[in-house]
């Protein structure tokens, strides 16, 4: 199943086309300020992705608080730390952890709960970012990885 998903992210990460102006309106309506400047940060692949994730957890977590619907939209933005770009991200994930940047890309979800505590995101939707196996939050935590397994 890992490698079907990767396949798909891999290809759907070719296009460099940005959201459309309809669905950046509804992130923006979903994010705080500070969030949605965050957001805006991810390259156009990433927010496309994260953009399809928060959707699919809607459907699979239909009474998902805002702040958790904000973890999905904002789970993958510690990957911008690493600035790597398709094939590096590929690569990265082929071979680990073997410099800094391949080691951000791996580290992403606690770099992305960093930006987000930096930024006082509410405290929930940085322990999802983070992958926070709390009792409380496995519902969420389990459904984001669900969406997130495209």
């Amino acid at each position: 199943m890992k490698l079907q998903h990767l396949t798909k992210r891999f290809f759907g990460a070719l296009s460099q086309k940005p959201p459309l102006v309809t669905e950046i309106a509804q992130v923006k309506s979903i994010l705080t300020t500070l969030e949605f400047d965050l957001w805006s940060t991810m390259p156009p692949m990433d927010q496309r992705h994260s953009i399809v994730v928060m959707q699919r957890f809607v459907g699979l977590h239909a009474s998902a608080t805002k702040f958790e619907i904000r973890a999905a939209l904002l789970h993958d933005v510690g990957k911008t730390a690493s600035n790597l770009g398709v094939m590096q991200r590929v690569t990265a994930t082929l071979v680990g952890r073997i410099s800094k940047s391949f080691s951000d890309y791996h580290e992403h979800e606690q770099i992305g709960a960093q930006m987000l505590q930096k930024i006082d995101s509410h405290e929930i939707t940085w322990q999802l970012v983070a992958g926070d196996s709390k009792s409380e939050l496995q519902t969420a935590l389990q459904a984001l990885r669900q969406a997130d397994n495209i």
